[in-house]
């Protein structure tokens, strides 16, 4: 029985890295899958792990079909025997209604990669529809760590290495970014209430409590 899985897990959680075994280890057995992916951190249609690896993908565009775009292919004499979603988050609701009918009409597998929050917290909209249609919902095992060293749990956009929570939902970014540009930073929820950073902690930490006094 085919099913739509939703592996879910905060920014630098190995969710992209899954992603692509989950495909290999199809492809070593001579199943053929297609992988979507939408605004990935290594440009338009691809898939990429923060551990260097990547291949291509076709980009899932605002409005594009995936459904119809799957029947397109299978008409024209193409095999797809399971689907790879990654980024699923900045999909469009009706996209992931697609994906189900992939599953349901198609009988193919598909297996979508998101994060369920945004940096303020809130569900994206494409991860809140996965979680109310998926028939599983796995988190991912492989746990990101805040700078604090507790376990991970929030999505923070920083900006100079500060923590923003104003703006626009979906701005490509990744953890690992040049200092003054925008970025992101996994927190737990101590640290991400309180705005937090790993460099507004350093800078902290670096700052004397009390002011040198000299003595004449």
């Amino acid at each position: 029985m085919s099913e739509l899985v939703f592996f879910s897990g905060t920014m630098d959680c190995g969710k992209s890295t899954l992603a692509l075994q989950i495909g290999h280890n199809r492809s070593a057995r001579g199943l053929q899958g297609t992988i979507f992916t939408r605004d990935d951190r290594a440009g338009e249609g691809k898939l990429s792990s923060r551990l260097g690896l990547v291949t291509d993908a076709v980009e899932a565009g605002e409005g594009m079909d995936l459904y119809a775009y799957l029947v397109d292919q299978l008409s024209k004499g193409g095999r797809v025997d399971y689907v790879i979603v990654d980024e699923a988050q900045f999909l469009a609701p009706e996209q992931i209604d697609q994906l189900a009918r992939i599953v349901d009409d198609l009988d193919m597998d598909v297996f979508a990669f998101g994060i369920t929050t945004d940096f303020r917290t809130k569900l994206f909209p494409g991860s809140q529809r996965l979680i109310e249609l998926a028939d599983r919902i796995e988190a991912l095992q492989v746990e990101a760590l805040c700078w604090c060293g507790a376990r991970a749990t929030h999505n923070a956009r920083t900006v100079g290495g500060e923590m923003v929570v104003e703006g626009a939902q979906v701005v490509v970014g990744d953890v690992n970014h040049p200092a003054g540009e925008t970025g992101y930073e996994v927190l737990c929820r101590r640290h991400h209430r309180r705005r937090m950073t790993s460099a507004v902690a350093l800078a902290g930490a670096l700052s004397p409590d009390v002011l040198p006094v000299n003595h004449a």
